[in-house]
């Protein structure tokens, strides 16, 4: 240690400013001049040596007592020395202690190392020096020396207690960062049970290593110590040997990690890695009767494609706060991703109660959100699954409340559904015709039927729609309301899409090659359009030397026009460029912003066949749609006419085309020339009387 240093930011006086030491010390300090033990006192404020007998002077290289007063003894000092001089006035003070140390001076640069007892000496100012008296010196061995200087200076906290907690020893760092000189072991720890836990481990094995948290001076801190029994090598007595590192910030980033690990960073939720983790630890001790409720936001797309995805985040924001307000904190609230959340619920009493909590959750997420000067109103659907943990697999828990969700949205979303086994048997029905469904894709166990569309002005067919029947094997002829929804869901529409596409075209290029002038529209899902495959297909179709440009037409809904609009419209102007007309099937029920209408090129509007079943009613919005298509040069189709009353009403109103039951029924190929026939030399109203509607 070097003597010729000073505690950071302290003020040191020059020797023209230092008091006299005469008004500092009691005359009873003279005769200090007659001991051949070195003995002085320090001003630990001042940082300066204020009196010294002749021995000090001898040990300090000092030519006088004058001449040392005048040193500065800020130059040199360690940080570890300043605060641990500070610590012995600190408890000269407090308990009027006394320190038996090795220490190691440097006058004028020369180690030299002794053994010093120190004790407090008040000054008359009423401040707290240091006496200093030097007992004896150190044995001049360098493991020993320097042993005694690294236990002085490092960061690592060594103290050694008494069998009943109290500290005989405290190395520098670890009187810094105690909260009191006599802070037991028991008084460190901030959770007794830590303290408990470690007095039966010491009882068991004699030492425990643990990471705990420890009051300290500057507030409660993570530790990482290793407590250890020994014997007090003064007296012999049993001891503890408690070693500690602070590891707070290594704790801190570590559960920050683990937080991040286990939590979704838009809503601060558990995310699907912690829901397998808590699920497995539930189903160990949980033996009571939970629940798991899934949901997701309804129209959630629309949203997003609207309103942006800013507005996106806010509303899953927003949901998520007000379900984590209206559930327990025992209950786990998880979102899995995009839109769908799940929350399991701990101990339910019974599903009477629980299905009054979740429609009260309901209610409160349907409530407005507002952002901005944007006011949105959303609602969720949920499905419900109840198990017994401990007899409950999560991957069948997960299933049976997604069968649920399905089941609210297939009932008119914005609902709850509790899993039944009913639903059970049709899911496993379901999951069986998904199985095949990719079976026959891959072959191609599908065929068309075509539905004739008749022109109103010349009552001659025109046009023909292409629509998918799955041929079955075993099964048959299966209709398209059996299997469509469930290859939009699962992504199988796609390919489905594309081996349509295929059978139409080749069957226009067969027509237009044999002389049959009429056209073909085929239908697009919205799936299907932003596949990146369909603008190639479309290309390789239109460079047949067969290829009837013209006459195919590709008939898209309303929902594939929201989005990127710039995007959307390059995309629909190459397909025209290729030859293709293009029609908005199904118009007036999805997103009719008339704005579009102008920007992309469209052929035909085919108007909803909800709006024809509720004519003469319906007449005004029909009326308003044949005004928009004259105005913008497209063609009107109305889909869904099944009597003559529909059929006079839509050719008196100018309405150009029209398809549906009365006209025809969808047939096979080979028998739609024959009908087109019947239908052009025989009048619509003698062959086909009113039926259904087709699926």
């Amino acid at each position: 240690m070097r003597s010729e240093n000073i505690a950071e930011g302290a003020v040191v006086p020059t020797p023209s400013q230092a008091p006299d030491t005469a008004d500092l010390l009691p005359q009873a300090a003279i005769p200090l001049d007659r001991l051949r033990t070195a003995v002085w006192v320090y001003d630990i404020d001042e940082v300066r040596i204020i009196h010294a007998n002749t021995a000090a002077c001898d040990l300090w290289q000092a030519e006088s007592a004058a001449e040392l007063r005048s040193r500065d003894l800020a130059t040199d000092m360690s940080p570890t020395v300043a605060k641990r001089l500070k610590q012995y006035q600190l408890d000269f003070i407090e308990r009027d202690a006394t320190f038996s140390e090795m220490w190691t001076l440097y006058p004028n640069g020369q180690p030299t190392s002794l053994m010093v007892i120190f004790c407090g000496y008040p000054l008359p100012d009423g401040r707290m020096a240091m006496q200093c008296e030097v007992v004896g010196g150190a044995e001049n061995q360098p493991d020993n020396l320097r042993s005694a200087e690294a236990l002085l200076h490092t960061d690592v906290m060594i103290a050694l207690h008494e069998a009943d907690g109290l500290p005989v020893y405290l190395n520098p760092a670890a009187r810094n960062n105690a909260t009191h000189a006599m802070q037991t072991i028991a008084e460190k720890f901030v959770d007794p049970d830590d303290y408990d836990k470690l007095l039966r481990e010491l009882d068991t094995a004699g030492e425990h290593r643990m990471v705990a948290r420890v009051n300290t001076g500057a507030g409660p801190r993570w530790y990482d110590l290793t407590v250890k029994q020994c014997s007090d090598a003064v007296t012999g007595n049993p001891a503890v040997l408690v070693t500690a590192i602070d590891v707070s910030e290594l704790k801190i980033a570590r559960d920050k990690a683990r937080y991040l690990a286990d939590r979704d960073q838009l809503t601060g939720c558990y995310n699907r890695s912690y829901l397998q983790q808590h699920m497995a630890t539930l189903g160990q001790y949980q033996t009571k009767r939970c629940a798991l409720l899934c949901f997701d936001v309804d129209r959630f797309k629309q949203i997003n494609d609207r309103l942006g995805h800013e507005m996106g985040d806010v509303v899953l924001k927003e949901i998520a706060a007000r379900v984590t307000a209206s559930i327990r904190l025992t209950d786990t609230f998880v979102r899995l991703g995009g839109d769908e959340f799940v929350v399991v619920f701990e101990d339910v009493p019974c599903e009477t109660e629980l299905a009054a909590k979740l429609n009260r959750m309901l209610e409160l997420i349907s409530r407005p959100i507002t952002h901005d000067a944007t006011r949105l109103s959303t609602s969720v659907s949920m499905g419900v699954a109840t198990f017994v943990p401990n007899q409950s697999h999560f991957t069948t828990i997960m299933r049976e409340a997604d069968i649920a969700l399905y089941t609210s949205k297939q009932d008119g979303r914005n609902r709850i559904t509790f899993f039944s086994e009913e639903m059970g048997a049709l899911a496993r029905a379901r999951d069986l015709v998904e199985i095949e469904l990719k079976r026959a894709i891959q072959n191609r166990e599908f065929i068309l039927h075509f539905q004739p569309r008749l022109c109103l002005r010349t009552n001659r067919v025109v046009s023909a729609e292409a629509l998918v029947r799955w041929q079955h094997p075993k099964r048959g002829l299966i209709m398209p309301a059996e299997f469509i929804a469930i290859c939009e869901e699962t992504g199988m529409i796609e390919d489905l899409g594309q081996l349509i596409l295929e059978m139409a075209c080749q069957t226009s290029m067969a027509w237009h090659k044999s002389g049959k002038d009429i056209e073909l529209s085929i239908n697009i899902s919205p799936r299907q359009f932003a596949d990146k495959r369909l603008l190639d297909a479309l290309r390789d179709f239109s460079s047949h030397p067969d290829f009837p440009t013209g006459k195919i037409e590709l008939e898209i809904t309303e929902n594939v026009l929201i989005g990127d609009h710039d995007f959307i419209a390059q995309k629909l102007d190459a397909i025209a460029s290729m030859g293709y007309r293009i029609a908005i099937d199904d118009f007036g029920t999805g997103y009719s912003n008339l704005s579009y209408i102008s920007r992309f090129q469209l052929n035909c509007l085919k108007i909803d066949q909800s709006f024809v079943s509720q004519l003469p009613k319906s007449g005004p919005i029909i009326s308003l749609i044949l005004t928009l298509a004259e105005q913008i040069g497209a063609t009107i189709v109305a889909e869904g006419v099944e009597t003559k009353e529909q059929l006079a009403w839509l050719r008196n109103h100018q309405c150009d085309q029209a398809q549906g039951y009365f006209v025809s029924h969808p047939v096979e190929e080979k028998d739609l020339f024959g009908v087109i026939e019947d239908l052009n030399t025989g009048g619509v109203y003698q062959l086909h009387p009113a039926g259904g509607s087709d699926a």
